[in-house]
Order: C-alpha cells, then sequence, then structure tokens
C-alpha cells in the first residue's frame, strides 16, 4: 500500500500537544490517528514511518475513537512504539504487533529508606554486587533452575508464586500493578519451544535497553505524593526494566504466524503484514490472550525474583535494611478495562497506565534522570489511561554504534559521577543518552497535556546494563 508522507501541513492541532491526522487523509482509515508531541519534537516523529503505522493502526476492524501515540512515539513492529488502541471486545480485534515481542516489559521501583549521602562511598560496590547478583545478557540463564511445575505456577499466579518460593515477601504486592497477576493466563496456551526460552530465564535482566539503575531522588515536585510512596529529598532509589524474555518473544513469534495464516477465514485484511490479527473472541484470539496474559505473569515473576537478587546484593555491601517495592508497571500489554462506561481491550506498545492517583515510572537514557509522575482523571477522559513509558529513541541501534564510541560515552558518564558496569560495549553504545529524545522534553508534553503530573526526579548514580 503506497501512502503520501506525512508534514506538519497535513496535520490538524487538537490542542497545544496534541496533533491529529483525520480520517480522510487517508483511504482506509476508520478513526483519527492522534499523537502528543510538543513542536520541537515534530520533525523527529516526522521523519521515520511511526505516523505511517499509526495510520495503519486507525484502519484496524474495532478501533474506538481513535489510534492514539505518546510523545516517545517511534518506529516499532506494527504498531509504533508509543502506541495505544482501544477495540471493541466483541467486534474487534486482538494484534501481536500492538503488544510486541517483549510482552510486560516493564519497571519496577524500589526504594531505600536511605540517604545517598549516607552511602555515596559505597555506590561503585554495590555496582558490582548487583552486576555479579542479577544475570544479564542475551542468552544468560539463571543459577537459580525451576522445574515444569514452578515454571506452571509463575505462568498462573506470577510475582505471587516467586513469593512462595521463598523469593519475596507478601508485602511486595501491594505495588504491583494488578496485583502481581493476571487471572486470564492459561499456560496451557504455550508452545513447548516458549517454554523451554523461559525455564533458565527467571530472573535474568536480558540486553537490549534492559537495566538496573541506582538513583537519587533529585527533586521532588509534590511532597505529599513522594511521602505517601516513602520517597525524600536524597533517599536512594533502585530502578529494574525488564520483561518476559525468550518465554515472550516465542510467544509473540508463534501468534503472529498463527494470525497471519488465520486472517483469511476471518476475511481480515491489513495494510501491513505486521499488523497481524484476528477478531478477539475467535479460538486464535482467546489463545493467544491467555498465552500474552502467561507471559506477563512471567515477567511480573522475573521482576520479583531479581528484585530478591538485587536485595541480596543490597545486604551484602549496603544494610540489612532491605529495598522495598514501590510500584511496578508494564508497557507491552493488551487489558480489558473500562472506559466511558464500557468494556474495551486496551493495546498499549511503549505506553503505560496512568490511571488516576496511580504512579507512574519513566525511565529516561542512561546519564539523563528518570521521572516518577502519577496518573490524571484527564488521561482517562483523553487517553485510555495511558501515559508515555520513556523518553523514546530519536536514532536506530545500528546508527547509534556507528556514531557512539562506546569507551568514550563510558569515560563520559563515569566522569559525570554515574557508574557503569557492562557486558557489552556494542550494547551500551546502542543506548547512549543521545540515541534519545530529551526526557525533559517529554515529560513537559504529557505533563502539560493533562496526562499525568511530576512527582519526583530521579538522578542516575549506577547503572547496570547486558
Amino acid at each position: 500500500m503506497t501512502e503520501p508522507g506525512f508534514s506538519r501541513d497535513s496535520l490538524r492541532r487538537i490542542h497545544d500537544r496534541l496533533w491529529e491526522i483525520p480520517p480522510d487523509r487517508v483511504k482506509g482509515m476508520l478513526v483519527p490517528a492522534r499523537f502528543y508531541a510538543s513542536g520541537a519534537m515534530l520533525d523527529q516523529i516526522l521523519s521515520d514511518r511511526s505516523l505511517q503505522q499509526l495510520v495503519h493502526v486507525a484502519m484496524l476492524p474495532g478501533i474506538q475513537r481513535y489510534a492514539l501515540a505518546m510523545p516517545d512515539i517511534h518506529e516499532g513492529y506494527g504498531f509504533p512504539i508509543g502506541g495505544v488502541a482501544a477495540f471493541d471486545p466483541e467486534e474487534g480485534v486482538i494484534s501481536p504487533g500492538g503488544i510486541g515481542y517483549d510482552i510486560n516489559c516493564g519497571v519496577r521501583l524500589l526504594r531505600s529508606g536511605v540517604s545517598h549521602e549516607d552511602i555515596r562511598g559505597r555506590i561503585q560496590a554495590l555496582a558490582d554486587a548487583l552486576y555479579r547478583s542479577v544475570p544479564s545478557g542475551v542468552g544468560h540463564g539463571n543459577r537459580i533452575r525451576f522445574g515444569e511445575s514452578e515454571l506452571s505456577s509463575v505462568l498462573s499466579e506470577g510475582a505471587a508464586a516467586m513469593i512462595g518460593f521463598g523469593y519475596g515477601k507478601p508485602e511486595d504486592l501491594a505495588g504491583l500493578e494488578s496485583d502481581g497477576c493476571t487471572e486470564q493466563a492459561d499456560p496451557r496456551a504455550l508452545s513447548r519451544r516458549a517454554r523451554e526460552r523461559g525455564m533458565d530465564q527467571l530472573g535474568t535482566l536480558g540486553a537490549g535497553n534492559h537495566f538496573i539503575e541506582v538513583d537519587r531522588v533529585g527533586e521532588v515536585y509534590d511532597e505529599n505524593a513522594a511521602a505517601l510512596l516513602g520517597l525524600f529529598r536524597g533517599s536512594v532509589v533502585i530502578q529494574v526494566h525488564t520483561g518476559s524474555r525468550g518465554l515472550g518473544h516465542q510467544i509473540a513469534s508463534d501468534y503472529l504466524k498463527l494470525m497471519g495464516e488465520a486472517m483469511s477465514r476471518y476475511d481480515i485484511r491489513v495494510p501491513d503484514r505486521e499488523l497481524a490479527c484476528v477478531p478477539f473472541v475467535s479460538e486464535e484470539g482467546q489463545e493467544y490472550f491467555q498465552a500474552m496474559n502467561a507471559a506477563a505473569n512471567f515477567a511480573r515473576a522475573n521482576r520479583q525474583l531479581i528484585t530478591w537478587e538485587i536485595r541480596r546484593g543490597w545486604e551484602r555491601t549496603v544494610s540489612a535494611d532491605l529495598p522495598d517495592v514501590v510500584c511496578d508497571i508494564c508497557h507491552n500489554i493488551a487489558s480489558l478495562e473500562r472506559h466511558g462506561g464500557r468494556e474495551l481491550l486496551v493495546h498499549r506498545k511503549g505506553a503505560t497506565r496512568a490511571f488516576p492517583g496511580r504512579p507512574v515510572i519513566v525511565p529516561g537514557s542512561m546519564g539523563t534522570g528518570s521521572f516518577l509522575l502519577i496518573g490524571s482523571e484527564h488521561s482517562l477522559d483523553e487517553a485510555f489511561g495511558s501515559c508515555c513509558h520513556g523518553s523514546g529513541r530519536r536514532m536506530s541501534r545500528s546508527r547509534a554504534r556507528k556514531t557512539v564510541h562506546a569507551g568514550q560515552l563510558k569515560q563520559s558518564l563515569e566522569s559525570s559521577g554515574i557508574v557503569v558496569r557492562a557486558g557489552s560495549m556494542k550494547g551500551l553504545a546502542e543506548e547512549a543518552p543521545g540515541a534519545y529524545k530529551d526526557i525533559h522534553d517529554v515529560i513537559g508534553t504529557v505533563t502539560a497535556a493533562g496526562l499525568a503530573s511530576k512527582v519526583a526526579f530521579l538522578e542516575p548514580l549506577a547503572v547496570i546494563k547486558g
């Protein structure tokens, strides 16, 4: 399908930070395609295929109101990264391209209760301990082995299963999205290959943009909200960013192939094969939903085991007072939610929930800092309760490798006081701060649009990469 490119002139401005491609702009659109951006972001957004991908999402059967994207939008597989779309559960579809390969990739935030000043001299030792404690890198498995029955429990029960095995405490569940478990999971919907790939990957970080980061709370914008979350200026916190690893990737591969073959039976045609989909109510749609939720539970259990590993490293180097969970929120999932008085199937790919009063953690790139936000009522009204998930790439990984000298980057970060532990110089270059958009501009956009409000800014002290 050949489409015209998009320019500033082809966009309609809804309000200061919200733009729209009307449905009469491209044949086949069922609803408008909307995205949040500052004026400074537009040239970057218009330079890749992300808006074409968003327009394609607006053509999918059963889509409601509009296809939507957050200001960290960039080109992805099927949906653009940062994409949000809600479908009628009876008439609409489910698409693995709207969730992504790393199902329930997400971020967990831990609070320590200690000040950076109290442990300033132990940050390097802590970084070393975390790097040793948490296995990372492509293909790296955990030293802790789980059998078939334990894996089935994880796929069904999520983080609660891991706590039941002794890797955490019941209080950890209080801060987790969906209380650490999605009940619509069914381990029987997974292929043997998917189970095999996940067997030794619980408690592992992986590579790419996954990380553990030790931060200090640099600024507090909402004292009351920060206090309720147990945070104070100068306190040390830890972020964990990872997902369902090879298990989730295999589920996406399996069902993309299955749906690609099944679409003709349902008379579904899509403008891009990466948007392979089936009716949500179909047998294939329900099986994928069950498998996807099993992978989501796996990811929650994975971050729970990593939390236990972090606590071991913390105890060896800092204190016997172990970090507590603040929140755990994912950004690659589809879920049944009520919006506007009706149930909808909401796809979020590189976008997080931003429900009223709930914390939202938005990591920036290495060296730039991250934000803790609180979701708003307006987000429910305008964005299906959604917000951005990060700063968003502005440079491909291959271009970053060609542009950035990893050794110089590591030296620059460490000269600015950020300890870096990485298993791959190539991977480090791919995640350079310059490869990402300005986190302050992204956060300024979602707060100006009323999707969330700022609680705290987190300044990096140590970064652990696969």
